[in-house]
């Protein structure tokens, strides 16, 4: 069963409090998401270790409910 984008960004908060997280369903399958995540804590972070955090944010549905996510992080400018 896919996931909808309300149950992403609630599980992205979950992990992430402070994040803005704004999700775009880019086939309008429910299936094919892209998300950009932006948060403090990030700071100081690869990019590969942003995206780190945020897939263990999705705590394993990531290729299973989850079939693709077009993922870009950022850093707050005030960060």
């Amino acid at each position: 069963m896919p996931m909808s984008a309300g149950e992403i960004e609630k599980m992205i908060k979950e992990a992430i409090p402070e994040a803005e997280v704004q999700i775009s369903d880019l086939r309008g399958d429910g299936d094919h998401y892209a998300a950009l995540v932006t948060a403090a804590a990030f700071k100081g972070k690869s990019r590969v270790q942003q995206h780190q955090m945020v897939y263990d944010a999705l705590r394993g549905r990531m290729g299973n409910e989850l079939h693709a996510l077009a993922l870009q992080t950022a850093i707050p400018d005030n960060a």
